[in-house]
């Protein structure tokens, strides 16, 4: 099975099914598309400001147009986000570890979701380059327990039980 690596609070958000789509500046490979592939955790610490900016605007989202449309642009369901994004400004999220499964959707142009979401554009990151390709994070499955595992750039394969001994 492939692994896709996160950064966090990301990873955390796709597992609850707070993000919908993961946003790459690439289309996902065919051969994994409709493929079931584990969401892993990245060992990058989180951003401190990010994380605040995120919790902030979603609390503060029906405030203003300016405000709503900021929060719109992370394609985050609001509902779904609060507890992960309060588990992280308490440091509770794991680092370096599988959290679950989801089906890779068909990858959509970011140009498209964002009319779903009500606004010119969509995406979670302040790089345009890094938005033209919405995955959709469909069929989760959150593991119990997360997986201490190490990670890798783009996609990578998730060791069988017989290979664990030795990658943690």
């Amino acid at each position: 099975m492939k692994a896709l690596t996160v950064w966090q609070p990301w990873a955390s958000l796709i597992i609850a099914g707070a993000k919908p789509y993961e946003f790459r500046g690439w289309r996902a490979p065919r051969a994994l598309v409709g493929q079931r592939i584990v969401i892993h955790a990245a060992a990058r610490k989180m951003n401190r400001h990010e994380l605040s900016d995120l919790f902030h605007l979603r609390q503060f989202r029906n405030v203003d147009n300016t405000i709503k449309l900021a929060w719109a642009e992370t394609c985050l369901i609001a509902e779904k986000a609060q507890g992960v994004l309060n588990r992280a400004l308490e440091g509770g999220l794991p680092m370096s570890a599988g959290l679950g499964t989801v089906v890779l959707g068909e990858p959509r142009n970011g140009i498209d979701i964002a009319a779903e979401f009500g606004v010119p554009r969509a995406n979670d990151s302040n790089r345009d380059e890094h938005a033209n390709w919405g995955w959709p994070m469909l069929d989760i499955e959150a593991w119990p327990e997360p997986i201490p595992m190490r990670g890798a750039q783009g996609f990578w394969t998730w060791p069988t039980p017989e290979q664990f001994e030795g990658v943690l």
